[in-house]
């Protein structure tokens, strides 16, 4: 995806790998490893996300890609993907990008030529555009890792019920069973996520309960997001990091907070 959330990125999405590829994709697996490819020959960034795994037809690569804008050349990209990991582990690929935009999805997933028997291309992958997926279907499973990703969800809904549809995906959280720690960690991804479509006030107007009674600055993605370096990091590195954030509707104070830069110093960025 764009680099907007590459700081964080592994951090939010590492803990739905396996709901998204349970419910997403309907596969029966059984992951052996995490494959680690730094891409240098197409951007020189790190991969989203690698599994090998186990499925029906032998061991493949399930590669996910985030993605929260449009870009034209992303079949260029996930096929060039594609090479690096049948080159470097000799597995067939099994690709998906994940969309997580606030527009629609315009990407096309293939290419192709035909200069006969001797010479085709028919390559092709998989978008999910998490916008499509109803938020009444999701609530249903147990598949609360995807529960971060409910504000992006259900894109016709949440124009016509505005604020109040991320409020109701405040509540659904509230509701998981599951430990105290687990929900703190849930609702702040949802809460950063939440940045991709909404305003910084609706954001913070509706998560200030479940910040208050979760104590999300308690959550292992928050600290995980420290221990990154955010908290020693470089000034440039904490400025870059406070400019995402504003971005993505978080408060200054809470921005103050993590990246120890002042109030007065954030402030500054907002332009």
């Amino acid at each position: 995806m764009a680099q907007k959330y590459d700081i964080t990125m592994k951090n939010i999405f590492s803990d739905m790998a396996d709901d998204i590829m349970s419910y997403f994709l309907g596969l029966q697996y059984t992951k052996i490893d995490e494959l680690n490819i730094e891409f240098a020959r197409v951007e020189r960034r790190d991969s989203d996300m690698i599994f090998k795994c186990t499925i029906d037809k032998g061991n493949v690569a399930v590669h996910i890609e985030f993605q929260s804008e449009n870009d034209g050349k992303m079949p260029y990209r996930m096929l060039r993907y594609s090479l690096e990991i049948m080159e470097k582990h000799n597995l067939i690929p099994y690709q998906i990008v994940v969309y997580i935009g606030k527009d629609n999805v315009n990407m096309v997933n293939s290419l192709s030529y035909d200069f006969g028997e001797q010479n085709t291309l028919d390559y092709r992958y998989r978008i999910i555009n998490v916008g499509e997926i109803k938020f009444t279907e999701v609530i249903k499973t147990d598949y609360y890792d995807l529960y971060s990703l409910l504000p992006l969800m259900d894109k016709n809904r949440r124009k016509e019920e505005g604020e109040k549809y991320l409020e109701r995906c405040v509540e659904a959280i509230k509701g998981i069973p599951l430990d105290i720690n687990k929900k703190k960690d849930i609702a702040f991804k949802a809460e950063i996520l939440s940045g991709i479509v909404y305003k910084r006030e609706v954001i913070e107007k509706a998560f200030m309960e479940v910040v208050r009674m979760f104590r999300i600055e308690e959550s292992e993605t928050y600290k995980m997001i420290i221990e990154k370096g955010i908290e020693k990091g470089a000034q440039q590195e904490k400025i870059a990091i406070a400019k995402e954030m504003l971005s993505e509707g978080i408060s200054i104070e809470k921005i103050s907070k993590i990246t120890k830069l002042s109030v007065e110093e954030i402030k500054k960025l907002i332009n």
